[in-house]
């Protein structure tokens, strides 16, 4: 059980800075922030796969592919459960509930830490059939096999670290949210290439290697963000009685969540599984497209994480406008930063492929990417941020269903007619799906946030609830925070 001192009483954590200021500059300042400690993690992951194919062998190549598979239907468990703590305590704290913000987040990290734990032990022992099931072959087989079985046991750090992370999103504390995430991929980065590559020093250990550093990175984020929350005074020494009942109000958020995100790793399996059918270096080539798009989207990927607190405590001051105002802001960034990565990937589209060592399908996808697929993540993004606005005004079904809806029918179809077409086909029919689910995403979000009515919140620290929006969404809004509407 994590046992957490009770805070110094002069410790206060802080008030709810996104209540008042440029919506635009906040926005801008969490991605950005956010962005650095992203890019950090994700170069590492990337770097990773360099390292890899400097060994030279195809196969360890191809097993980066189906690790990742398997690494995101796990960690996107725990972004799920995260989402839900962000989206309960940035509200309290909007309210200017404190106290009760601590008690829920202490409560729901411990129970977030047992539930990855049995994930992990899980995932272990269905191992072989989840591997087959995705196509897993061979000497690559054997490779994801020995990751993912050093990696899964230790899920635990990597639901503290997000659910640390995600409370100092909560609090407005970018800056350490950000020194945290850097300080794990620095240490990530410095063991990678020792302990995969040996350098000199006789541990040449290939992907076992990447495993134990991402084990020890994930281990130092969590200690590091534990630290960093405390300095706020947020969290409490957990009180058994309250374990259940404070989980369950993050659990109204977080399960809609953890549907949600499971949908994207679900369609990126069935998209490694179509890949798999022209060759390892169809994997190869996805396994990279999937390394590159993190670290050159990573600001989109942050600002997602940022939309959250900055909704969920305008919400909970009552101050609907500035609601609409995130969202519009969210989605211009997302345009900017889609545009800027379009021009740079297709110029230096030649020099990726040759960093890689890519070659044959493998290149040609990479190429196909650079030069026009990677306009799909405008709608993507747009699909991420109609998901935040989703989760943090109440109404977390729609987030599970546009992210379902992409990940079925804007996959399964689109991919199956485009491997009539080759390896390219399933790249371009898997976009397309994209483009198609974003846009309805993003509509409804803007269909949502219209109906919020700019009426502040009643004396107090009650939360107040959108007016004009339907009973059984009020009424799950009114679950979600605990308190009577």
């Amino acid at each position: 059980m994590l046992t957490v001192p009770r805070p110094n009483a002069s410790v206060q954590p802080r008030q709810p800075r996104f209540c008042t200021g440029s919506i635009m500059r906040h926005t801008a300042v969490m991605a950005g922030t956010g962005a650095i400690g992203l890019v950090a993690v994700f170069a590492v992951d990337l770097l990773n796969l360099f390292y890899i194919s400097l060994l030279g062998d195809r196969g360890l190549t191809a097993a980066i592919g189906f690790t990742g598979a398997v690494g995101m239907l796990q960690i996107a468990v725990s972004i799920g459960m995260s989402i839900g703590l962000g989206a309960v305590t940035s509200r309290l704290i909007g309210a200017e509930r404190f106290e009760e913000a601590g008690a829920v987040a202490s409560s729901a990290l411990i129970v977030m830490a047992a539930i990855m734990l049995l994930i992990g032990l899980v995932t272990v022992a269905l191992l072989d059939p989840i591997l087959t099931m995705l196509g897993a072959t061979g000497s690559t087989f054997h490779a994801v096999a020995g990751y993912v079985r050093i990696v899964s046991p230790f899920l635990p750090l990597i639901t503290l670290g997000m659910g640390f992370s995600s409370l100092l999103r909560a609090l407005g504390d970018a800056r350490r949210s950000m020194t945290v995430t850097l300080w794990g991929a620095a240490a990530s980065a410095c063991l990678d290439p020792l302990l995969i590559l040996g350098l000199g020093f006789g541990l040449h250990l290939g992907l076992t290697g990447a495993a134990i550093a991402t084990v020890i990175s994930r281990g130092l984020t969590a200690f590091l963000g534990f630290r960093s929350v405390q300095r706020h005074g947020l969290l409490q020494a957990p009180h058994p009685s309250r374990l259940l009942p404070d989980s369950r109000r993050v659990a109204r958020v977080a399960m809609p969540a953890i549907l949600t995100n499971l949908a994207t790793p679900v369609g990126g399996a069935f998209v490694i599984h179509a890949l798999s059918s022209f060759g390892l270096q169809a994997v190869a080539g996805q396994a990279t497209i999937d390394r590159i798009t993190p670290v050159a989207f990573a600001f989109i990927y942050a600002l997602t994480g940022s939309v959250g607190p900055i909704i969920g405590q305008n919400l909970g001051a009552g101050k609907f406008p500035r609601v609409r105002e995130t969202l519009r802001a969210s989605l211009l960034l997302v345009l900017a930063c889609v545009a800027v990565m379009w021009a740079v990937l297709a110029t230096f589209q030649d020099q990726v492929v040759a960093l890689f060592s890519a070659t044959g399908t493998g290149a040609q996808l990479i190429h196909v990417f650079c030069s026009v697929t990677v306009a799909g993540f405008l709608w993507v993004g747009a699909l991420f941020v109609a998901n935040a606005a989703f989760n943090n005004l109440g109404f977390p079904l729609l987030s599970t269903l546009f992210n379902w809806g992409r990940a079925t029918l804007g996959t399964i179809p689109f991919v199956t007619i485009g491997m009539r077409h080759g390896p390219v086909g399933v790249l371009v029919g898997q976009a397309a799906g994209g483009v198609v689910f974003g846009s309805l995403a993003v509509i409804t979000a803007f269909l949502v946030t219209r109906r919020l009515h700019p009426r502040m919140a009643g004396p107090g620290p009650a939360i107040d609830v959108p007016a004009g929006t339907a009973k059984a969404a009020m009424a799950e809004l009114s679950e979600i925070d605990g308190t009577d509407r």
